[in-house]
């Protein structure tokens, strides 16, 4: 079964299927190639009706017997959770807007956040990409079934860090999620406008981004070591030419 493989549960898995109903509200428009939006949104469907025929026919198989063709599926899923996905346009069932609020204590949210945190920077090699993967999961579904959860803000936080790490490297993610950190619940998360800046500014290579940040940061922050560090990243590129 799914659930020897380590991985979650089939019934999980038919239940979530990457937001495959009523997605998250696009945020503002991201600059993108000509009529890319209709493309992209081809293949997030297309990749939910695979992982959706995967997992139905996983239970096809598991419901006649069918061990050897079930092991299949079940390595077939794998891979699937483990090849890298990008997002395309952060603006199309990705990110959602700035105006949410994290302000409502939901258990179910509670308790999909612990999970998730079971995962989170665990394990090595394959088994740590997988279980990055799985805590993308739990974390999304946080976002998509509960946008009012108290918790919104340190989800974003999260999701700010695993997009940031070795097993995505999707740095424009990244620095959105933890932006949308800070904005979902102020006053929490003070270091996340700072490593939204870094990314900005360090891999990138978005200038205008990372001055606007550090600006804010030294405005809002009260963190000397990090006051400080913003000063320094802020005179470093207005030497430049930013502005």
């Amino acid at each position: 079964m799914l659930s020897q493989f380590r991985w979650l549960p089939v019934a999980f898995f038919t239940s979530v299927f990457l937001f495959a109903a009523d997605p998250p509200k696009p945020a503002a428009p991201a600059p993108a190639g000509p009529n890319d939006g209709p493309l992209v949104e081809r293949l997030i469907a297309a990749r939910k009706e695979y992982q959706a025929s995967l997992v139905a026919l996983y239970q096809q198989y598991e419901k006649s017997g069918d061990k050897e063709k079930a092991r299949w599926v079940e390595d077939e899923l794998r891979a699937f959770h483990l090849t890298n996905k990008p997002s395309y346009r952060l603006d199309i069932a990705d990110v959602p807007p700035p105006t949410l609020e994290a302000k409502t204590n939901v258990k179910e949210a509670n308790d999909l956040f612990v999970e998730a945190m079971k995962y989170f920077d665990k394990g090595t090699g394959a088994d740590y990409v997988l279980n990055q993967r799985r805590c993308e999961v739990l974390l999304r579904e946080i976002l998509e079934k509960h946008p009012s959860s108290d918790k919104i803000a340190d989800v974003a936080y999260k999701l700010g860090d695993l997009y940031e790490g070795r097993a995505f490297k999707q740095y424009a993610r990244a620095a959105a999620y933890f932006e949308r950190s800070y904005q979902w619940q102020k006053g929490t998360r003070t270091d996340a406008r700072m490593r939204a800046a870094y990314i900005y500014d360090r891999l990138l290579n978005e200038r205008t981004k990372a001055i606007e940040l550090y600006r804010e940061q030294i405005a809002h922050d009260t963190d000397e070591q990090r006051i400080k560090l913003a000063e320094k990243r802020l005179a470093d590129l207005t030497s430049r030419g930013g502005r």
